[in-house]
């Protein structure tokens, strides 16, 4: 396994976990921004206010999400390892 294979490993792995992780903290980001707009407008400066809308749409996000973010692991790994003997030579 040279340097460009390692790289090229290295890539792939932190792209697929990016776009895993994505989904959820992009809505995470939106509901966040939501309720800090409603708490600026109806002035209410409760900390602990956005976290159970987060945690409802994160968790929401994850079941809409989870049978893609299964098949991109699938899909890596199973490239990861149809590939194994090419990486280690």
């Amino acid at each position: 396994m040279n340097q460009s294979d390692t790289l090229k490993l290295a890539q792939d792995s932190i792209r697929i976990v990016l776009m895993i992780a994505s989904p959820m903290l992009i809505c995470s980001l939106l509901i966040g921004l939501i309720v800090s707009i409603i708490q600026a407008v109806t002035q209410i400066q409760e900390a602990t206010l956005s976290f159970v809308p987060k945690i409802i749409a994160v968790f929401l996000s994850l079941i809409i999400f989870g049978p893609w973010i299964l098949q991109v692991i699938t899909e890596f790994t199973a490239n990861l390892l149809t590939n194994v003997n090419f990486y280690i030579r």
